[in-house]
């Protein structure tokens, strides 16, 4: 008879999440890649519902804008209306894909492909981590698109502003994304899932500051803009037009009982929500069967 040799169960190892080989950083790394990949190349295959989802930010900015600027005066906003506008675009063209991630992580746990997913050899942590940051490069590249409009809304093709609004659409990518994996998670429904994106981010959207100026709100409204991860977002991107082009710096803005919060602050707030929002969704994710 032989005797299998003690390290025989080296491959079992390696097979069980977080151990042996199979839980090294680069193992988990790959995973994290294989996911962003498969991610990119849905974008890349499916580019007519990249086109749509695309589509409503362009004519909101081109067609709505152009013809309120017109009737409002650029001295209430500081700027012309299409300029004030950019931001919000910008974060309505992320704001898109990023939720629909959320979408797809129902649907894959309803055809079964997510209980194959969790049959890989990574930690839950690493899978719920590949698709976070799946979703925030899709977003990211979708809304690095609308950034070529920039000089169509009369702001400079100056490679810093660039860099910095993309930079911070990449972070807002990342809030939105871990927030609607947070929903994904606690709910089991696709259809609950969008009648709840449909009720809630209409109320998101116009108290983020994206289409008129938040003082203009009453002052009860203020309250809940301060509590809206959308509006940090677009005020952050208006910060970062402010810093390059001081010119095409829009008036208002987000305030603290009188108080505008400095940028870094409000970028490490965002941070703040898609981390917290992503640990939690951590939390559920590693019950889901």
């Amino acid at each position: 008879m032989t005797t299998l040799p003690a390290h025989s169960s080296a491959p079992a190892a390696a097979r069980a999440p977080g151990g042996g080989r199979a839980g090294g950083l680069r193992h988990e790394l790959r995973a994290i890649h294989g996911l962003m990949y498969r991610d990119l190349l849905r974008l890349t295959g499916q580019r007519a519902q990249a086109a749509l989802m695309m589509l409503q930010p362009v004519l909101y900015l081109l067609v709505l804008g152009g013809g309120l600027a017109a009737l409002i005066p650029t001295a209430s906003l500081g700027v012309g209306y299409q300029t004030y506008l950019f931001p919000g675009m910008l974060m309505m063209t992320v704001q898109a894909p990023a939720t629909m991630v959320g979408i797809r992580l129902i649907l894959d746990r309803q055809s079964g492909y997510l209980r194959e997913l969790l049959m890989a050899p990574v930690r839950r942590s690493t899978l719920l981590l590949g698709i976070c940051a799946g979703g925030t490069l899709v977003a990211a590249v979708q809304g690095t698109v609308l950034l070529g409009l920039a000089g169509v809304v009369g702001l400079p093709y100056d490679p810093v502003l660039l860099v910095l609004l993309l930079a911070g659409m990449i972070l807002i990518s990342f809030a939105l994304t871990s927030l609607a994996l947070v929903l994904a998670v606690t709910l089991g429904r696709a259809e609950t899932f969008h009648t709840l994106l449909g009720v809630g981010m209409t109320p998101l959207l116009f108290l983020s500051g994206g289409f008129f100026p938040l003082q203009a709100l009453p002052s009860w409204a203020h309250t809940l803009a301060a509590a809206n991860p959308l509006a940090y977002g677009v005020d952050l991107l208006r910060r970062c037009i402010a810093l390059r082009a001081p010119d095409r710096a829009a008036v208002g803005g987000l305030d603290w009982a009188g108080w505008q919060p400095p940028l870094l602050l409000e970028a490490a707030l965002l941070l703040a929500c898609g981390a917290g929002a992503l640990l939690w969704a951590g939390h559920r994710f590693k019950g889901l069967e």
